[in-house]
């Protein structure tokens, strides 16, 4: 089964959650650094309540959020840099045994990774989505 990706910059949350659905997603697992969010809907608790409500279990794995100087050079552009420092934080124990998480979980329920950028191109999410599909052989999917 394929991993998914979505980001919600553009997005309500009822977009994303059906979006979610129709992609048949069993696991969001939150990949912000820090769960909150200027957007409607988006903070950590009403985001896992709202995904609850629709049959869609949440996890907040902090380790596999992009440090600040990190967020700080992707909202720059930058986008080079902010995948270096994103990467080295990736070398930590700690954001290891998240990812290993992360992989565990997608290997068995339909997974979907979540973050603020709406293209996956310019946010780390790219990277552990590579990553983890490298592991389980499985394609990704951005929704």
């Amino acid at each position: 089964m394929p991993l998914a990706t979505i980001g919600y910059e553009s997005q309500t949350q009822d977009a994303v959650i059906a979006r979610l659905k129709a992609a048949k997603v069993a696991v969001l697992i939150d990949v912000r650094a820090v769960a909150a969010s200027r957007r409607a809907g988006f903070s950590k608790t009403l985001l896992a309540a709202s995904l609850v409500e629709a049959g869609i279990e949440y996890l907040h794995l902090r380790q596999l959020g992009t440090p600040k100087p990190g967020r700080e050079a992707a909202r720059k552009g930058r986008i080079g840099e902010m995948t270096e420092i994103f990467e080295a934080h990736m070398a930590e124990p700690a954001a290891q045994l998240e990812l290993a998480r992360a992989t565990a979980i997608a290997a068995d329920r339909k997974t979907a990774l979540l973050c603020y950028e709406a293209d996956h191109c310019g946010c780390h999410r790219k990277i552990l989505a590579e990553a983890i599909a490298e592991t389980l052989g499985c394609e990704i999917e951005n929704l």
